[in-house]
C-alpha cells in the first residue's frame, strides 16, 4: 500500500547538449547518405557562379573594382547561396520527420524543446560547413591569398549565416504540412534576401530605394563580413567598427531566429495545437 501510494517521479530529462548532438548527428548522417542532395546543394550554386561569372565579367566595371573580375566578385556570393540552399534542404526534414512520426516521438520525450531546435539547426550548420570547406578549395585558384586565420574567420561567418538561414527555415517548416508549400515560401522569402545582399552586385551605385532595402537586410551585413576576410587581415577587421557593426547585426539575426524557433516549438507545451 505504501509503495502504491508513493507518487511516481517524473522521468529524468536528458541534457540539452546531448540531445542536440544526437539530433545534429542524425541530420548529418542522413545528408551523407543522400548523394543527390549533396550534388544539388553544391552543383546549383557552382553552376550559377560559372555561368554568371563568365557571362558578366566583360561588363563588370564597378567604381573602385576595375581590376576585379565578376567571377572573383561573385565567389563569396556563391558561398552564401550554397548556405541558403543547405538551409532549405536541411529544414525540410522537419516536415518529413513529422510525416514519418519521428518528430512526434521526440516531442513526447522528456527533452528540452530548445534541444530540438539546436539539434536540427546545428545539423544543418554542420552540413553547410562541410560543403563550404569543399568549395573553399577553389579560393587559391582565384588568387585569394587568405591565410589560415582568414579561412577560420570565413568558416565562423558561414556557420553564423547557416544558423540564421536555418533558424528561419525551421520556423517556417514547423507550421507547414507539405514540402511543396515549404519550398514555395522559402524561395519567396530567402531568394530576395540573397538577391538584395550584395552577392550579385555591389550596394554602391544602386538607386536610393534599393540601397535602403539592402541596408536593412541582415543578409547584406552577412555578405559584408563574409567577403571582408578574403581581402583584409583578421586583426584589422576585428578592430574595424563597420565590420563589427555588421557582425553584431548578423549575431542579432541568429539569436532572434533561434529564439523564435524555440518559442514556436515551446507553444506545444503550453497547450497550443500541434503543427498540422
Amino acid at each position: 500500500m505504501t509503495a502504491l501510494s508513493t507518487p511516481l517521479s517524473d522521468p529524468p530529462r536528458v541534457s540539452v547538449p546531448s540531445v542536440a548532438f544526437a539530433l545534429a548527428k542524425r541530420e548529418f548522417t542522413r545528408f551523407v547518405r543522400q548523394p543527390a542532395r549533396l550534388a544539388g546543394s553544391i552543383g546549383q550554386p557552382l553552376l550559377f557562379w560559372l555561368v554568371l561569372g563568365s557571362g558578366l565579367s566583360p561588363s563588370f566595371r564597378p567604381t573602385g573594382m576595375a581590376a576585379m573580375s565578376y567571377t572573383e566578385y561573385f565567389y563569396p556570393g556563391m558561398l552564401l547561396m550554397m548556405v541558403l540552399f543547405a538551409s532549405v534542404f536541411s529544414t525540410i526534414t522537419v516536415i518529413e520527420d513529422r510525416d514519418q512520426g519521428f518528430l512526434q516521438g521526440v516531442l513526447v520525450a522528456p527533452v528540452s524543446r530548445l534541444a530540438i531546435v539546436l539539434g536540427k539547426v546545428g545539423g544543418a550548420a554542420a552540413i553547410a560547413l562541410f560543403q563550404s570547406i569543399v568549395l573553399l578549395c577553389a579560393a587559391p585558384v582565384l588568387g585569394f591569398s587568405t591565410g589560415p586565420l582568414g579561412y577560420l574567420l570565413i568558416l565562423v561567418t558561414l556557420t553564423l549565416l547557416s544558423l540564421g538561414f536555418t533558424g528561419l527555415g525551421f520556423l517556417t517548416a514547423w507550421g507547414m504540412a507539405s514540402t511543396s508549400g515549404f519550398h514555395a515560401v522559402m524561395m519567396l522569402v530567402l531568394m530576395p534576401l540573397w538577391f538584395l545582399s550584395g552577392a550579385l552586385f555591389p550596394v554602391q551605385g544602386v538607386p536610393a530605394v534599393l540601397e535602403g532595402l539592402m541596408m536593412i537586410n541582415p543578409v547584406t551585413h552577412g555578405m559584408t563580413i563574409l567577403r571582408a576576410p578574403f581581402y583584409e587581415a583578421p586583426g584589422a577587421l576585428l578592430s574595424d567598427g563597420s565590420y563589427l557593426g555588421s557582425l553584431a547585426v548578423v549575431a542579432l539575426w541568429v539569436v532572434l531566429a533561434l529564439g523564435a524557433s524555440a518559442w514556436r516549438v515551446g507553444r506545444r507545451e503550453r497547450g497550443a495545437p500541434s503543427p498540422s
